[in-house]
């Protein structure tokens, strides 16, 4: 009866963890004590899967501890990798099946985690039911141990039934697929429960329990076997032993049950038990005595049955009922399917376990975007306030006016404008930086288009065998698989055309300024000499309305000075939302990312947001005054046409300098802007070529397999249906009926006529009967089953998963004019790097300068490659 069924185990490819993982930590997390941590516990990952699935494992419990610690380490990095964007192909192979002489085991390749998950969970169910039959049943230990593990493959295979559709989403294997694992389930699950019958009749259990624990095996079993019955990937023994073992534990509750009738004077009942047991071991030894020892059940039977009648016929005389009229016995369960939750290992330890989910991680991204938008908004609106003080000032020709009542001598504010432009380089540095940014421009279009040409290249190739093989080529189009990519190629050409613009305006702004900004590199002697003269204004000196005005410049300069402050204390403002998300997943089970990031950032900068305003407040009110003083103080001013050309070229010499300062800016954020842009481009290529080489690979496999199977299948022999069959003439009377002849073609079997007469030999002379002779002579076939079109051999590999894109691996630069402060509204972005600031938006139609304005000591917001 110690005959138990045991699962091989699935054999899995080798995978390499280190490369994708490793790409993944080094992107996502800065260099430092982190990286290195993770770094060196992806290592220990793939030396992991190594021991537990690359090398054959001894039937012992230090064995499956291992296969546990790697499934329970799989769970606990599933949501902390994104898998389905790393490249990362699983590959397993069927259990049950063995290969044929002209190809190899089924096996199936997957990028998916949970397919490796539920792999490595069914080999886990596999060694347990091994070491479960290993287990001597003769002694307590060995039953013991023998139904733990019973239960645990059964736990592990029922576990598989319920998630293995969800987790792949696609069909699985026979081996994996949810009626073949429901089976295993039930069969392990009916070993456990026969262990208890044998640790039962060994402990000298009462004949009533014993009866109760085998005819619920029975039960099992017999479930087993209906299930099994129509799965033919399952071994050939499988069916016979279950049916066996059906018959067995029946046999074994009616031979206990029957004990239990004698002790209650029923020795009728006792002999009908009797007789249905016999009726049982005989029908298992007359058909699965090849698969099970039923000897000494069969044995015991007899003798109890022989006893039984001996003392019946010759004491008690009792009826013997029919086995139809018996009474049910009993049915006690001492077993289920063991619950699969994690840790499955005592000895698991997380080697991932300060790196936090990727829900936290994207939840951090998009709360990193929006403390970058509300940033962006709060110094954009600044800087441009700041821009607004510079023009309106400049059109007033402030504070040069009051400077130069005396008519012929430079302003000093003039002078100092001068010397700025001459220590930042002057017009040459601008000239350069705008002659590199077509260079940049157009290595950053170079990539882009190869990029996009490798996907166009490999799916011109799949769709040519799509159209070749028809059904048979069963993969993911690739026109389906790279929308997701081909949506960002097309996000980032808009980008570039984008950033195209913004160069054209600075051109043009560079363009209606340079004779200014000459003048203004040029040495103070040429500068007062290009300065036309004008009549002296002394009579403005001390006035009234001159000290007005120089005293609200001065408190406007206050107000600008109270901006930059303003400015370094919100790019100062630093928080961490990680722990706030931890704790609101770990609570609810998601994360309101929205909610929790606004409460936060209200808390951080909501004061700042109000000193803000009301500093834009304050400046509007100064302008607004100053604007007033002035057109007094022109009113006070001589009026003639020297004084006016004079006031005139000032004004177009501080609006020089101001234009100089932004457009120097502006060109040296938009070098930066290409630059990063590279970087983030070159990622991108590296995402188009895994995919196309994934692609490629699995195109190589799915040839080879096609050329397999062609080459297994049978070919019907083709012959030409003889001259004398085809194009058949009424029937001849009289002469013999030819024996009806078989013809094998590729259409479907029709009813055949039933062939003419054989008419009589004609006369004629041997030349001519020579020359029938050949006319007669069958053909050769005539290809009518034309020969497989065998596919070009080439290496072979893992298909590649549907491509959800990974944008957060990088950032789009920031600070460049289609993309400047306050102008950010790009939605966001996962997996960005933390201190980075999320992909720059489009800006506004009313904005009049292509760039923001550089800001002092800036640091946080631009990408930091």
């Amino acid at each position: 009866m110690a005959t138990f069924i045991s699962v091989p185990l699935k054999k899995s490819s080798e995978v390499d963890l280190v490369k994708p993982l490793s790409k993944f930590v080094t992107s996502t997390y800065p260099p430092g004590e982190e990286q290195t941590e993770y770094l060196r516990a992806v290592e220990e990952l793939n030396k992991l899967r190594k021991s537990a699935l690359g090398r054959p494992l001894d039937k012992h419990e230090s064995s499956l501890e291992i296969l546990l610690r790697y499934y329970d380490q799989l769970c606990a990095i599933e949501s902390k990798f994104p898998f389905t964007e790393l490249c990362l192909t699983f590959t397993w192979k069927d259990a049950f099946d063995k290969g044929s002489l002209f190809g190899g085991s089924v096996k199936l390749a997957l990028a998916s985690v949970g397919y490796e998950k539920t792999c490595v969970l069914f080999n886990v169910g596999a060694l347990a039911s091994q070491i479960a039959s290993e287990q001597n049943l003769d002694n307590d230990e060995g039953l013991k141990t023998a139904a733990k593990f019973y239960q645990l493959a059964s736990g592990a295979f029922a576990h598989i039934k319920d998630t293995v559709l969800s987790a792949l989403n696609r069909e699985p294997t026979m081996d994996i697929s949810p009626e073949t694992v429901g089976t295993l389930s039930q069969i392990m699950l009916s070993q456990a429960q026969e262990v208890f019958v044998l640790k039962a009749t060994a402990d000298k259990m009462k004949d009533a329990i014993v009866a109760k624990l085998a005819n619920q095996a029975a039960d099992y079993y017999g479930d087993a076997f209906k299930q099994c019955q129509y799965k033919e990937n399952l071994p050939k023994e499988v069916l016979p032993v279950l049916a066996a073992k059906h018959c067995m534990m029946q046999a074994t509750a009616e031979l206990h049950q029957s004990a239990l009738a004698n002790q209650k004077k029923k020795f009728g009942e006792e002999i009908a038990r009797l007789q249905h047991a016999t009726e049982l071991v005989k029908t298992v030894a007359s058909r699965y005595d090849e698969y099970v020892n039923i000897k000494d059940l069969s044995d015991k039977i007899s003798r109890a049955l022989t006893a039984a009648k001996k003392d019946n016929d010759f004491i008690y005389h009792d009826r013997v009922p029919e086995v139809k009229d018996l009474e049910p016995i009993g049915k006690a369960s001492l077993v289920k399917t063991a619950a699969i939750q994690t840790p499955l290992s005592q000895k698991f330890t997380d080697l991932f376990e300060k790196m936090v989910p990727m829900a936290v991680q994207q939840s951090v991204s998009a709360a990193n975007s929006r403390k970058s938008d509300t940033v962006n908004r709060l110094i954009g609106s600044m800087r441009e306030a700041t821009n607004l003080c510079n023009g309106v000032l400049a059109s007033l020709n402030l504070p040069a006016a009051l400077e130069d009542l005396s008519g012929d001598a430079v302003p000093q504010s003039i002078l100092e404008k001068s010397r700025a432009v001459v220590q930042q380089g002057g017009l040459q540095s601008i000239e350069q930086l705008i002659k590199d940014l077509p260079e940049l421009l157009q290595r950053n279009r170079e990539i882009l288009d190869e990029s996009l040409k490798m996907l166009d290249d490999e799916e011109t190739t799949d769709n040519e065998l799509r159209g070749k093989f028809n059904q048979r080529w069963n993969r993911t189009p690739s026109g389906d698989l790279y929308k997701s990519l081909r949506a960002e190629g097309n996000n980032f050409r808009n980008i570039l055309d984008k950033a195209v613009q913004a160069d054209q305006v600075v051109r043009e702004r560079y363009n209606s300024h340079c004779e200014m900004i000459a003048l203004l590199c040029k040495p103070e002697n040429e500068l007062s000499a290009a300065i036309p003269s004008a009549n002296p204004a002394k009579t403005l000196q001390g006035s009234e309305v001159v000290n007005v005005l120089r005293a609200q410049l001065a408190q406007l300069d206050e107000v600008k000075r109270e901006r930059e402050v303003l400015e370094g204390e919100v790019k100062s403002v630093t928080f961490d939302m990680t722990a706030t998300f931890l704790t609101a997943l770990a609570q609810d089970g998601a994360i309101n990312e929205e909610a929790l990031t606004a409460s936060e950032l209200e808390t951080r900068y909501g004061s700042h947001t109000q000193r803000v305003q009301q500093n834009l407040r304050r400046q509007e009110e100064l302008l607004s005054q100053i604007q007033v003083s002035h057109q007094e103080f022109s009113a006070l001013k001589q009026s003639n046409s020297e004084a006016n050309n004079r006031e005139e070229v000032l004004k177009k010499l501080a609006s020089a300098h101001d234009s100089y300062i932004e457009i120097s800016s502006n060109i040296k954020e938009g070098t930066k802007f290409y630059n990063d842009l590279t970087e983030i481009l070159l990622k991108f290529q590296n995402k188009c070529s895994d995919i196309v080489f994934a692609r490629k690979t699995e195109r190589d496999e799915l040839l080879k397999e096609l050329q397999q199977s062609i080459a297994r299948e049978p070919s019907a022999p083709s012959f030409n249906v003889p001259s004398y069959q085809s194009n058949t003439p009424a029937p001849a009377s009289g002469g013999p009926t030819p024996v009806p002849r078989t013809v094998f073609t590729q259409q479907q079997p029709q009813a055949k006529p039933q062939p003419p007469a054989r008419p009589p030999p004609p006369n004629v002379p041997p030349q001519a009967a020579s020359a029938s002779a050949q006319i007669s002579t069958p053909m050769a076939p005539s290809g009518t089953n034309p020969p497989p079109v065998a596919p070009p051999s080439q290496a072979q590999g893992p298909p590649y998963p549907t491509y959800q894109g990974y944008p957060g691996y990088y950032q789009m630069p920031m600070a460049y004019n289609p993309y400047a402060y306050g102008q950010y509204n790009m939605q966001y972005m996962p997996y960005q790097a933390q201190g980075q600031a999320g992909y720059p938006g489009a800006p506004p139609a009313q904005q009049s300068y292509p760039y923001p304005q550089q800001p002092p000591q800036q640091q946080p917001y631009y990408p930091q490659q």
